[in-house]
């Protein structure tokens, strides 16, 4: 499953810099696939949209940081834990219970961001 920030967080920043994937943004700032990635040009992701990797997408949250769904590997095949859930000081980051996905499912998303 992928990580998500709750509304508990404080902006402090801690977890931004540990993400391997850069899967963490802060609130209203837009994303992209390619940042943090060896992604580039058109890309079909692993839900099988096509996309430019340097599409801008909308911020998933306007007031504390959040986490891309898409590019959230648990810090599988990086670290042995989410290493922003170590960081934070408030641990406001948690499970996302609305995305289970196995280990090879995260391996996966890990090997199509970093080629």
């Amino acid at each position: 499953m992928a990580i998500m920030i709750t509304d508990e967080c404080i902006n402090c920043g801690a977890c931004e810099p540990e993400c391997p994937n850069n899967a963490i943004y802060e609130g209203g700032a837009e994303w992209r696939y390619s940042d943090g990635t060896s992604l580039t040009g058109l890309i079909t992701t692993l839900d099988g949209k096509e996309v430019m990797a340097d599409d801008e997408f909308e911020p998933k949250d306007m007031d504390v940081y959040y986490i891309v769904t898409d590019k959230c590997t648990e810090c599988v095949g990086f670290h042995d834990e989410p290493q922003c859930a170590a960081v934070c000081p408030v641990d406001c980051c948690v499970d996302d219970p609305d995305y289970r996905e196995s280990d090879d499912e995260l391996i996966a998303k890990k090997d199509f961001m970093h080629l």
